[in-house]
């Protein structure tokens, strides 16, 4: 049996940057597990600009931004395993992974820090009728064909969800030479960022059409059409909105998936919203010594917040590695009044610093406020021009704020017209 202090599983933006926060915090028994050949993960194939700004203070791409975490891992020697499945936690935190190089490998971690990342919703998922033609995929799968293969999908495109895959593959194709017919969202609203929306939509010509959804899919050995029909407040086709257009790729942008497969087999908490682990303020899920961060916790809209959120959870792993954990005296957190989640989900009021709360709103407001209570008595009040279900939204709540309360306790955030 190997022995680590840490194991980290996933090598992409939030693994990487876990491991190097801790390794800062003085841990240096540290192991990154990475399924793909190489770390990254899914920055690789993100060859577009957008990436660092708040982090780094400047514009880089995808496989920029990863590069130099991966040379800050080569740097500071941490050592990693690319190529290597990891299969179970057993509830005394014993890592089970497997590789071609070393079979199957068995380690024993202190502390655990989850960051897989998550997965696109497939098209399976979506009970759309017609046949099962080839040119439907997800956008991510379009993205590495064109960006890392080197295939062009389709000429004649149309992209079913407005999220910023979606929307950043919109551009791509019509870049590479393909006509992107339309983008259809079945919200009344994009899921994406609005800056993705007016350079990837706006500034190509690209129609947006909100509250419309694909409801039949043509052709037989290849796409050659879909049918598209306005939705009601249910989200239900409406009648004698049908529009047939002619296309031979479908792309899908509908939503991702936190992969908690090996989360949810150890038995942690999860949240019935985001799909992750329920967790404290620095990250450490129900199950004491595991961890979680990045898109395997709650899906983000920018890789910096990812980058921020496991540097939190990679000093939480080497608090508990080196027993500086703080006692315990937790409040509750609670979204309501159109907020749809919050992360962390509990607060501990002994850690001796700020806490910065993620939340995201359920639909978009414009000109409101946000409203922070505890136990029911406001504390804290934001105004805000716009707010949108696609942009991450947070608070801090002060150290000396925290002081005041007392344990079981609950904070509400909520949004106020």
């Amino acid at each position: 049996m190997l022995n680590y202090d840490i194991v980290v599983i996933g090598g992409g933006p939030a693994g990487m940057a876990a491991a190097l926060k801790a390794k800062e915090c003085g841990v240096d028994s540290i192991l990154i597990l990475e399924r793909a050949e190489s770390l990254g993960g899914i920055l690789e194939q993100c060859i577009h600009t957008g990436f660092g700004l708040h982090y780094f203070g400047e514009e880089l791409s995808g496989p920029e931004y990863a590069d130099r975490f991966i040379k800050l891992v080569h740097e500071q020697k941490i050592e990693y395993k690319v190529d290597t499945m990891a299969l179970e936690i057993t509830d005394t935190n014993v890592v089970y992974a497997i590789n071609k190089t070393d079979g199957l490998l068995e380690i024993q971690a202190k502390a655990v820090i989850l960051a897989m990342g998550c997965r696109e919703r497939p098209r399976g998922a979506l009970n759309i009728a017609g046949t099962r033609a080839s040119g439907v995929m997800s956008a991510g799968t379009a993205q590495k064909y064109v960006n890392i293969d080197g295939y062009m999908p389709g000429k004649k495109v149309v992209i079913l969800g407005s999220g910023d895959i979606g929307l950043i593959m919109a551009r791509r194709m019509t870049l590479e030479g393909a006509e992107v017919k339309i983008v259809c969202e079945l919200m009344p609203y994009s899921s994406g960022l609005t800056r993705n929306i007016v350079q990837c939509l706006d500034d190509f010509g690209i129609p947006l059409r909100l509250s419309c959804t694909v409801i039949d899919i043509h052709g037989e050995g290849r796409v050659e059409g879909v049918t598209i029909a306005d939705v009601d407040e249910n989200r239900r086709p409406i009648p004698g909105t049908e529009q047939y257009i002619e296309c031979d790729t479908l792309l899908l942008s509908v939503g991702l998936i936190p992969e908690n497969e090996l989360t949810r087999a150890v038995g942690i908490d999860l949240d019935p919203v985001t799909s992750g682990a329920i967790v404290d303020e620095y990250r450490e899920t129900s199950h004491p010594g595991v961890f979680a961060c990045g898109n395997v916790l709650h899906v983000h809209d920018l890789v910096d917040y990812v980058t921020l959120e496991s540097q939190t959870a990679g000093e939480g792993a080497a608090n508990y590695v080196l027993g500086k954990k703080a006692e315990a005296a937790y409040i509750a957190t609670k979204g309501v009044n159109g907020v749809r989640y919050i992360v962390p989900q509990k607060v501990n009021l002994n850690n001796g610093n700020d806490v910065k709360l993620y939340f995201r709103v359920g639909q978009t407001y414009k000109n409101a406020a946000i409203s922070v209570k505890y136990n029911g008595e406001e504390i804290l009040r934001r105004k805000r021009p716009r707010l949108a279900p696609g942009e991450m939204e947070n608070v801090i709540l002060k150290k000396e704020m925290l002081e005041k309360f007392e344990a079981d306790g609950l904070i509400e955030i909520g949004v106020e017209v």
